[in-house]
């Protein structure tokens, strides 16, 4: 059993990574493992290559390791400032994680004061330091929003002061991208931020940080297929940093290419396994609640109830943020995607301190589950203690997992009504609450909702015999959530029981391709699907 502990440490711990390998700097990384990068610093000139390669893992979002390269240059040039500029966006962390603790603003004041103190860093070096240091001058959660969008507009004002900047450009690019409001459905920030990085990136196709940045301004529903040739990149580029061989997956999800989803996780999860400790541990339970998302979409359910398992033998202990959140996503994906309603009902909760939200994610399956089970009473529990956490959620000022746990309320509340009798409360609730999703999107943490709440709102105007309804609501989930299994079949139902013969054979027909030849389970949507390719 392996123990993870608060996330906050993953983020201060570093990794042992890959010893194996000749080495070129701290921790044996080599320019071929990590990435093209060209950072210039007022630094010791030999130490430019230990830079560069710190930068590098910086990009990939591996910190422990880009951590333990900054704090080597620093030991090695006590006047580079620009080394705990490095150590303090390694505090900083994954720019698309949500809300800061206190004890990270703590950590990553120190290391931006030291760097404001140290040396005597250029006019650029300053700005990009005094860029990072407004980042870490509060641990007041309502200003993190403001004190992004001002990060974003510094490092735009360097990128303009120094056009020959590249490395400028390319951070301006991913705090833009940080920028988008999860509401706004003209995904502006995401194209400026696309808009800046991809010219680099046909110069520099070897540069991790502009492939890497590239997924992200694209990870939204409609310009997911725009960031496939960067996905199919990052890998080849980092290949043994293990968030580099995951990030394609939030492309290959979003377009539903699982198999390829599959691969890379698979691989991030072998290559954090290797790197070891907190940080590996994490890592990898990321890659997993990935690749059991893909392994259901393709009803290998064999494979994905292994993953289960697996994750399973990990410890959540006061683990908070992505990794409590595989932990809890997991085992709720698994019951809710086979539609064993029974399973998820009787899932235990993880309290999770730290990211409550994440508990929600299995009274929000356990809910579903005793409701569609007919058990509708048996939910009330799950019910209500969703309501508490949102109210945990808006305590802790942060709005949006806040809305989220009480969509997953409002959704389980519909189910509720419905299974008790009130069928057409039940309709109207689950529509409202499918409209109120439509208007958010994903967490970077996530490869999708644990069941999306436009999907369910067909499968129950199917069952209240709204055939056409119904399709309408899965052609939505589907134009969203390409190739998800349950959405192509409610849509085959649909037109079934609406007499479209077919184009349920076409669904079928759709379904079959994908899951027909790796399916293990004994879904009755395949063996509909298997009977009606067969007439």
């Amino acid at each position: 059993m392996r123990t993870l502990a608060l996330f906050a440490i993953l983020c201060t711990v570093a990794a042992p990574v890959f010893a194996q390998h000749e080495d070129h700097g701290v921790g044996g990384l080599t320019t071929a493992q990590v990435g093209t990068v060209d950072f210039q610093t007022s630094c010791s000139p030999a130490l430019k290559a230990d830079m560069n390669r710190a930068v590098a893992l910086l990009h990939s979002f591996w910190f422990p390791e880009a951590r333990q390269q900054f704090e080597a240059i620093g030991a090695k040039d006590p006047a580079c400032g620009m080394a705990w500029w490095g150590v303090a966006l390694t505090h900083w962390g994954n720019p698309f994680g949500g809300n800061r603790t206190p004890q990270t603003i703590a950590a990553g004041k120190t290391a931006i004061e030291k760097a404001q103190a140290t040396g005597q860093p250029s006019r650029r070096e300053k700005g990009y330091i005094d860029a990072v240091a407004g980042l870490f001058s509060s641990d007041d959660v309502t200003t993190q929003r403001a004190r992004i969008v001002a990060y974003e507009q510094t490092m735009g004002q360097i990128a303009r002061d120094n056009p020959n900047d590249v490395e400028a450009r390319i951070f301006w690019g991913l705090s833009v991208a940080q920028t988008q409001s999860p509401g706004d459905k003209t995904f502006a920030a995401n194209l400026h931020a696309a808009e800046i990085l991809e010219p680099m990136f046909k110069k520099m196709p070897a540069h991790p940080g502009l492939a890497h940045y590239i997924i992200h301004a694209y990870d939204v529903p409609p310009l997911a297929p725009r960031a496939l040739d960067a996905a199919r990149r990052y890998a080849s580029i980092a290949p043994v940093v293990p968030h580099a061989l995951h990030m394609p997956s939030h492309t290959f999800t979003r377009v539903g290419y699982w198999k390829e989803s599959i691969d890379t996780n698979r691989k991030s999860a072998e290559a954090a396994r290797k790197a070891g400790g907190v940080a590996g541990g994490g890592e990898e339970l990321h890659a997993l609640d990935y690749q059991t998302y893909a392994y259901l979409q393709i009803a290998d359910d064999t494979a994905a109830r292994g993953v289960r398992d697996h994750a399973a033998t990990f410890e959540s202990g006061t683990v908070g943020g992505p990794y409590a959140f595989a932990l809890a996503a997991i085992p709720a994906r698994y019951a809710l995607e086979r539609q064993a309603w029974a399973e998820a009902a009787a899932l235990t909760p993880r309290p999770a301190p730290a990211a409550p939200y994440t508990e929600a994610i299995t009274h929000f399956a356990k809910a579903i589950g005793a409701s569609r089970s007919g058990s509708p009473d048996a939910a009330t529990p799950s019910i209500e203690r969703l309501a508490a956490i949102k109210t945990l959620m808006v305590a802790a000022k942060d709005p949006y997992w806040a809305e989220q746990v009480d969509i997953q309320r409002r959704v389980a509340e519909a189910w509720q009504v419905y299974a008790r009798g009130d069928k057409a409360k039940g309709v109207e609730l689950l529509s409202a609450a499918a409209d109120a999703e439509d208007l958010t999107d994903k967490s970077a943490v996530t490869p999708g909702p644990i069941a999306p709440a436009r999907e369910l709102y067909g499968f129950m105007l199917l069952d209240a015999g709204k055939p056409t309804e119904a399709s309408v609501a899965f052609e939505k989930t589907m134009q969203k959530e390409p190739g998800r299994f349950l959405g192509l079949y409610g849509a085959a139902q649909a037109a079934e029981a609406s007499g479209n013969k077919a184009a349920a054979a076409a669904l079928y027909k759709k379904l079959l391709d994908m899951s027909g030849a790796t399916a293990t389970g004994d879904r009755p949507a395949v063996a509909r699907a298997r009977q009606t390719a067969a007439r």
